[in-house]
């Protein structure tokens, strides 16, 4: 995800509900979860589906985004924030409704999991992974290697090359194995490529450990989880340009050399303004290297306040994204990063700019989540 510095590790606050009844007129089936002391305890409760007589592809919420993906093969996914999934029953019955997988937003990245060196605190990554293991979805670890978020031990020590290798070994197979068989794949690299100049990005581990980084980190994950799925993810790489054009070599020289890298991951943080010509392309050479493709952090912020014509071009391009994953056969999942505006990172990174998600506040649909429904009703079986 791409911020300005230090919001990635910020959660933002938690707003009063206007309503505890505003979910019920979202959803065909309730799915309350309370999480108590780190575990996830279900309850279900069938109601009469608020579109009930109006066909399939002509009803809004109910049979959510993620049994609509079914047919097509792709998983339709979202980022999930900690305090949102233990405190708001309405986030909870949304994300259990419309997602068949969730990524960690800040819950499995290093200052959460390990702040103070050898003292690790599970609590965030055992509520999502307990959250996605009770409602049959599947988990993507994000990160394990990342220039930000790292703890300030970390980011702060003086610590000698071979000692920072021997930290980075530790920190991914001890994240990786103790959700070995659980998160089904992982964000190992996140952001290796410079924005400008389609050389590897500056960084901690660059500095210290060299290019090799990369693939060292990858073969330690997948030590760690043989059958964990393993990425490389990044973002402004959507288009051929000059850095996608940087991640395409180095993935096609992990690929070459053996490296136990499998898919790549765009992040697809969007603007109104962003050209897509080349996104088909892009994805399929990707594709053609034996690499399964994710959309994994997706969203198209809009200038403060939105316009509804600024709404309907969001759609547009939410769902041009989705088609374009449809139109690949190693397009794997289509991730949010955040379905609501009122947990969305946007404003805090982006101040002006917001309403970036599937649903606004107060969990109403937008022509996004609309048109991404439509898509996915309509896309043949592949």
């Amino acid at each position: 995800m791409r911020v300005p510095m230090r919001l990635r590790a910020i959660r933002p606050p938690v707003w009063a509900l206007s309503g505890a009844t505003v979910v019920v007129a979202l959803v065909s089936a309730t799915v309350v979860v309370t999480l108590l002391s780190g575990a996830a305890t279900t309850t279900a409760g069938a109601t009469e589906a608020t579109h009930s007589n109006l066909t399939e592809r002509e009803s809004g919420v109910g049979s959510g985004l993620r049994h609509r993906g079914r047919a097509s093969g792709v998983k339709i996914g979202t980022a999930a924030q900690p305090a949102a999934m233990a405190e708001n029953g309405a986030y909870q019955a949304v994300l259990s409704q419309e997602f068949d997988s969730v990524t960690s937003e800040s819950q499995m990245k290093w200052d959460i999991v390990e702040p103070a060196r050898g003292a690790y605190d599970w609590t965030s990554s055992e509520a999502l992974v307990r959250f996605a293991e009770a409602n049959g979805q599947i988990v993507r670890g994000h990160t394990l290697v990342w220039h930000d978020a790292l703890p300030g031990w970390v980011a702060n020590g003086t610590f000698s090359p071979e000692q920072l290798r021997d930290l980075l070994r530790e920190h991914i197979q001890t994240v990786v194995g103790r959700y070995k068989g659980r998160v089904a794949a992982w964000d190992v690299i996140n952001e290796p490529i410079a924005d400008t100049g389609g050389k590897l990005r500056p960084s901690l581990w660059m500095t210290a450990l060299g290019p090799g980084y990369i693939a060292d980190a990858l073969r330690w994950a997948h030590e760690a989880d043989p059958g964990a799925k393993l990425y490389i993810n990044d973002y402004g790489v959507e288009a051929v340009n000059a850095k996608s054009d940087a991640l395409y070599n180095v993935v096609r020289g992990l690929r070459r050399d053996g490296v136990p890298v499998d898919g790549v991951g765009f992040q697809s943080h969007l603007a109104l303004s962003t050209n897509l010509t080349t996104l088909d392309a892009n994805l399929r050479r990707f594709a053609d290297l034996g690499l399964d493709i994710a959309i994994t952090e997706m969203d198209v912020r809009l200038p403060l306040p939105a316009t509804p014509a600024q709404h309907v071009a969001q759609a547009g391009l939410y769902t041009r994204v989705l088609q374009a994953c449809l139109a690949v056969a190693r397009c794997v999942s289509y991730t949010v990063w955040g379905f609501t505006d009122r947990y969305s990172w946007v404003p805090y990174a982006y101040p002006g700019w917001g309403d970036a998600c599937l649903f606004d506040a107060t969990y109403q649909p937008k022509p996004a989540y609309q048109q991404l429904r439509q898509l996915l009703v309509d896309s043949p079986r592949r």
